[in-house]
């Protein structure tokens, strides 16, 4: 199996209530990738970068399996940068600067050894550029994930939008965005909603308050962990889909109910995401420590009861 993901290898400088970094590495490609590598064999990317970036984290990510071929090198350009500051709550942030640089003229190109890859997993970029990617490929993947943001939910791209998800069997969106894209405040009428407009499962994830499963009539619900230090959630969501989409690859079970079980592994990466800033906690993981986390999960809210007649 093989996975195939498409959107930013950027550069971030993040301040939280905890702490603040300089220019550090970013961007949905690269948490999707660092996570995934640790389920599935076969990682590929397809993105955009300017001279200015470190090519050492490039060679980091051909370390763990990832094959970087198909992201452009553009001679003379600046990387995408994006920069925020997080409020206390760490669930609303202030954008203070978007340099888009190399990302105005990305025109995503497929390698032909990435064009028969199994899984397909859609960064958070343009959606005309989504629906690019979907049509470069030869074989229709066994599964294509999309993430998208609020940006994406306004004129002019919302009808590209739309049809994109129509094209998709598994659509990824927070709370907030599941709300703006169905004007339903309840998530249950909202994924009703989206399901309609094509994809077969819709994951709505709810940051630190868990994710959501939905499927025909089925509904999962999946907890988020307790957790003593949260420094960055910037790549949470992200880390969130590579760990989900790696799992499903490695496991090579698309079925709802392996989708439940890889909702609670993205979890799991998501968790070890926010730990530290940037990707820095994804590359010193450990299989044991993914396993003890998924196990934290399970601890979490499994119980035994007996119910009355």
């Amino acid at each position: 199996m093989s996975l195939l993901t498409v959107g930013t290898v950027a550069f971030d400088a993040i301040e939280t209530p905890f702490g603040k970094t300089d220019k550090i590495v970013g961007g949905a490609a690269t948490y999707i990738a660092w996570s995934a590598s640790y389920f599935s064999k076969k990682v590929n990317i397809v993105s955009v970068i300017g001279d200015d970036f470190d090519m050492n984290e490039l060679e980091a990510l051909k370390a763990r399996g990832v094959d970087t071929t198909g992201i452009e090198i553009k001679s003379g350009k600046k990387s995408f940068f994006w920069s925020g500051k997080y409020h206390l709550d760490m669930n609303t942030r202030d954008t203070l600067i978007t340099d888009l640089n190399v990302l105005l003229e990305f025109n995503p190109v497929v390698p032909d050894a990435y064009k028969q890859s199994d899984i397909l997993l859609l960064g958070n970029i343009d959606p005309a550029l989504q629906i690019k990617v979907i049509e470069q490929l030869t074989s229709k993947p066994k599964l294509i994930v999309l993430d998208t943001m609020n940006f994406w939910m306004t004129d002019p791209f919302i009808e590209t939008l739309k049809k994109v998800i129509g094209m998709v069997d598994v659509l990824t969106v927070n709370d907030a965005e599941a709300r703006q894209l169905t004007n339903e405040y309840s998530l249950v009428k909202a994924a009703k909603k989206i399901l309609q407009m094509g994809p077969q499962y819709l994951v709505i994830k709810k940051g630190e308050h868990g994710a959501l499963l939905f499927h025909e009539k089925e509904v999962f619900f999946a907890p988020a962990l307790p957790l003593e230090d949260v420094f960055d959630p910037t790549g949470a969501g992200d880390t969130f889909a590579g760990g989900f989409c790696g799992y499903l690859d490695k496991t090579r079970d698309i079925s709802f109910e392996n989708m439940k079980r890889a909702i609670i592994y993205g979890s799991a990466m998501a968790s070890f995401c926010v730990e530290k800033f940037g990707t820095e906690r994804l590359r010193t993981l450990s299989h044991k420590e993914i396993e003890d986390r998924v196990k934290d999960f399970i601890d979490l809210v499994q119980f035994d009861i007996v119910l009355e007649d």
